[in-house]
């Protein structure tokens, strides 16, 4: 184990810098990322072998079409391009500590927490991704009211398709590095995490409001340079928060789906 885990650091470093270089990640995701990949390789090659999958397929759909993606979501979003440690963290934390838990306690149940974590991370960013860019306009998951597309809680019919297909995704990747019997809780969970996440960016998680382009937002400074001031929600509930709590949900989810 000590030898697999010093060719885990290592090989997690590389790709953790393949990606800087492609500027997936910034200095700080690049660090939290290695972080992750090494213990997941730690605990086994199917963890790393998963874990990898799902940020390739991740950071490929992140770069597609991105420049168009940010210019739809300017003005809502509060962070794009290169992912950073926080953002690293709320999607790959859960995954590591179930990880972690495995190298404590080798119960094959840690898989379905970790893949179901995961596919709850893949749906959200499958339906973000894919959704902005081929989505059209949104409507929030409550009131059924068209939003701007990059709005925590819209969803559009190709959005949710593609949230299906990236739990799917995970799930499958499951079965086929040996984790058949977590494959479809991790699915279940993954749908139960996106939609989980979509309700609690409707309704708890912190809005804001921009006064001069009297738009809502979640941007502390607006795109056109004004202070924006909170207007809704929890104050600590940020999109970050609520993307750990959706991808911890639908671990749980799994975990407690799992044979």
């Amino acid at each position: 184990m000590i030898s697999r885990a010093l060719l885990g650091v290592a090989l997690a470093i590389a790709i953790a810098l393949v990606a800087r270089r492609a500027r997936s990640l910034s200095a700080s995701g690049a660090a939290a990322a290695a972080v992750i990949g090494a213990l997941a390789v730690a605990a086994g090659w199917d963890w790393g072998i998963l874990v990898i999958t799902y940020f390739a397929s991740s950071s490929a759909l992140s770069r597609h079409g991105r420049v168009d993606k940010e210019r739809r979501t300017a003005a809502i979003v509060a962070k794009g391009g290169e992912r950073d440690a926080v953002q690293v963290a709320a999607n790959g934390l859960v995954f590591a500590l179930a990880a972690l838990a495995f190298l404590i306690n080798a119960n094959t149940r840690w898989f379905a927490l970790g893949a179901g974590s995961l596919a709850a991370s893949a749906a959200d960013s499958w339906a973000t991704e894919l959704g902005t860019l081929y989505g059209g306009s949104p409507r929030s998951i409550l009131s059924w009211r068209a939003v701007p597309p990059g709005t925590s809680g819209g969803m559009s019919t190709i959005g949710t398709v593609a949230a299906v297909a990236g739990a799917l995704f995970v799930a499958l990747a499951a079965a086929l590095i040996g984790w058949r019997s977590a494959a479809s809780a991790a699915f279940a969970g993954g749908v139960a995490g996106m939609l989980i996440d979509s309700v609690l960016g409707a309704t708890l998680q912190q809005r804001r409001w921009c006064p001069v382009c009297q738009r809502e937002t979640e941007r502390t400074t607006h795109d056109c340079g004004t202070p924006t001031a909170r207007r809704g929600g929890l104050a600590w509930l940020d999109n970050d928060i609520v993307n750990l709590l959706s991808n911890a949900a639908g671990g749980l989810v799994a975990f407690a789906l799992a044979r």
